[in-house]
């Protein structure tokens, strides 16, 4: 175990978290991709990619269940840089047929990655605002069978985290946008700017 490293990963994710509750308390998070939101995530995914150089992906002998956790946590996070997240991603994989990563960190990152290209998630763990107002699932490929794909994961059925994820938004501050029609365009063109979508 490295123990320094491991620390270092916790201080990066707990400094992207500090940020996140610091702009939640005043709604201002919500508001499109906050720049001081990216300039963490980015600074963090610079320095996750120097220890992959240095190290491959950190897995639980190296950093810790926790440590490894905290890496997947700054991929996940890292949705200004597409090439990047896709390669943790592969990385991932590869760590997680070793037994060195749990599996649900692969689905959500999977996930992710194809929420920000406008594609059919596969888990079922990503969600956004819907035209009526509710916190929703992104579409997914293959609807019917996501439970079972999500119990081999490790994860709970798609209906219990539905419930979940909707309590709390209710107890967060987060609202639906007042226009979805432009929120959606909002979100595409900056999907473009970026390089997730052509």
């Amino acid at each position: 175990m490295n123990d320094s490293l491991r620390e270092e990963l916790l201080r990066l994710a707990t400094e992207d978290e500090r940020v996140r509750d610091l702009l939640a308390s005043d709604d201002s998070l919500f508001e499109g991709y906050h720049p001081e939101m990216q300039t963490v995530h980015d600074r963090n995914a610079q320095r996750l990619d120097e220890i992959i150089d240095e190290s491959d992906w950190p897995g639980v002998s190296l950093v810790g269940e926790d440590g490894g956790e905290a890496a997947w946590l700054i991929a996940q996070h890292a949705i200004a840089l597409p090439a990047f997240q896709r390669k943790c991603l592969g990385l991932l994989v590869q760590t997680a047929e070793k037994g060195e990563a749990p599996w649900w960190q692969v689905a959500y990152l999977t996930d992710h990655i194809r929420f920000n290209e406008g594609k059919p998630q596969v888990y079922g763990t990503q969600f956004d605002w819907d035209k009526n107002g509710s916190m929703s699932p992104w579409p997914i490929d293959d609807e019917l069978g996501v439970d079972e794909r999500r119990q081999s994961v490790g994860l709970e059925p798609l209906g219990k985290w539905i419930d979940a994820m909707r309590h709390s938004i209710t107890d967060s501050s987060e609202k639906p946008p007042r226009d979805f029609a432009a929120r959606q365009q909002q979100m595409d063109a900056w999907a473009r700017s970026v390089g997730w979508r052509d």
